[in-house]
């Protein structure tokens, strides 16, 4: 055989194979399956909604076909595929799955029964206001953009993350070694929680259970008991048990009650509930229930279970909270990625967490618009002086020869930069009248306060966490539109 100039290394398979299932695991780790304790996404998640962004899919504009969207997705961001892409998706526009929807979905998304959701060629979906919010100042240098996976376009490594959506919405994922289950809270309680945060980091975990006290589930229903919730807040880890709502209703038979379910436990199939308490009544499990039926329409759930007559409610209530899926636990695993690692954190350190990324993108923000603010300064500085020099500016570039000349001679006599030696020969002629001069020069001094303020906020954390306070206040009054 021909040497090819190839070299062969001898290694031990065990070290091999030790170390290319580390980095896989890694992989999926960090590129797949938990969220980023920032922004509150996984990878797929942000690159769905940044393709949305992209294809100016606004709350108020028009809807466009989900098959588009995993298709500009798959293509540009996440080349794994449209049928991987599709899922992640309709779960963004379930809200019986997300607290706040990510996406405003069109068409048939499936259903709380566990019905499929139409193909992708017949849905469509937008924007929310939510994920609008997630997605502000985003080409305002406020996060790192790095190279897609062909590098043909810049993608965002997080979003700027008006709000703390992490534990807004929760999220769920099964990594290599380790899963996360983060349940989604409240975001009028989330904003007081933070408020306080912002005003205090050494808030205590008790002092933010104050204002926020548990978990909301979008689904409804009860958390039973408290212990769970504190090993959850306090540890990051913890069980909480999660009861449906059932309410006692007579009927007109006076001798006869109901038993009206209108909410369920979170991630319960109602679909395969309904069937379970139907075979715990055809196998004698439970025998007060005389007829059981789904009265669930657009405007909410019902589920009606009607009872025997003489039997006794809150003894039938207790058999369904032991034997089906009315009473279930919810396993809460706070782990999220904290700079790039796995980590499990409690309730501090989640919200503490947003607030250093909002701290780090508000001041990014500044810089960004301080160097705009100080660029257009500049250039007004050069129409100033143009203006006040008017005659001579004429006469020397209406002797030149041309264009460079002419751009060279003004910078030697009224010492121009580059760029506004360019702007001035840029200028047209009803720039140079004396009303003129008064709006540049309104600019300019309007542009030297902004320049003053920008320099003030880079300078005081105070200022930054109090417009970091100013917005999710913002965010709270608006927790119901998002």
């Amino acid at each position: 055989m021909a040497d090819i100039g190839e070299t062969v290394l001898l290694r031990n398979v065990e070290d091999e194979m030790k170390d290319s299932y580390l980095r896989y695991s890694m992989s999926v780790i960090i590129s797949r399956a938990l969220p980023d304790a920032r922004d509150g996404l996984k990878p797929s998640q942000r690159r769905i909604l940044y393709a949305m962004r992209q294809l100016n899919l606004s709350p108020g504009g028009k809807h466009r076909k989900c098959a588009k969207i995993a298709g500009d997705t798959s293509g540009d961001y996440h080349p794994h595929g449209e049928g991987v892409i599709y899922p992640t998706l309709v779960r963004m526009a379930q809200d019986w799955a997300m607290r706040y929807n990510l996406v405003d979905g069109q068409g048939n998304f499936g259903s709380i029964d566990g019905d499929p959701p139409a193909a992708m060629r017949y849905t469509e979906a937008r924007l929310t206001h939510a994920s609008v919010q997630l997605m502000e100042d985003l080409d305002k240098d406020t996060v790192e953009m790095v190279p897609n996976y062909d590098e043909t376009k810049k993608e965002p490594t997080v979003f700027p993350a008006k709000f703390p959506n992490l534990l807004a919405n929760g999220s769920s994922g099964i990594a290599v070694g380790m899963a996360t289950n983060i349940p989604p809270h409240n975001l009028n309680e989330l904003i007081a929680a933070t408020l306080l945060l912002l005003d205090d980091p050494r808030t205590s975990i008790e002092q933010i259970m104050e204002v926020m006290p548990a978990p909301d589930f979008p689904t409804g229903g009860i958390i039973c008991g408290y212990r769970g919730v504190k090993e959850a807040f306090h540890t990051g880890r913890g069980r909480i048990i999660l009861r449906g709502l059932i309410r006692i209703e007579d009927t007109k038979d006076s001798d006869r009650q109901q038993l009206i379910v209108d909410e369920i436990p979170y991630n319960v199939n109602k679909g395969v509930l309904i069937k379970r308490i139907a075979d715990l009544i055809n196998d004698k499990t439970i025998v007060g229930i005389a007829d059981l039926r789904d009265e669930s329409d657009k405007d909410g759930l019902r589920i009606v279970m009607d009872l025997k007559k003489g039997v006794i409610p809150e003894v039938v209530i207790n058999q369904l909270y032991k034997f089906s899926d009315l009473q279930v636990t919810f396993g809460c695993i706070m782990l999220a990625l904290d700079n790039g690692r796995p980590r499990i954190m409690n309730i501090h350190r989640m919200i503490s967490v947003w607030i250093e990324h909002r701290i780090d993108v508000i001041r990014r923000r500044t810089r960004f618009e301080l160097a705009k603010a100080e660029a257009r300064a500049h250039v007004l500085e050069g129409y100033l002086r143009a203006i006040d020099n008017l005659d001579e500016v004429v006469k020397i570039i209406r002797a030149a020869a041309d264009r460079d000349s002419a751009k060279g001679e003004l910078m030697q006599r009224f010492a121009f930069t580059d760029r506004q030696a360019n702007a001035v020969l840029d200028l047209r002629l009803y720039q140079l009248t004396g009303l003129e001069r008064d709006k540049i020069q309104a600019e300019y001094d309007e542009l030297q306060q902004r320049i003053a303020y920008y320099r003030a906020v880079l300078a005081s954390e105070k200022m930054v966490r109090d417009i970091i306070r100013e917005a999710v206040s913002y965010t709270h009054l608006r927790a119901h539109e998002t």
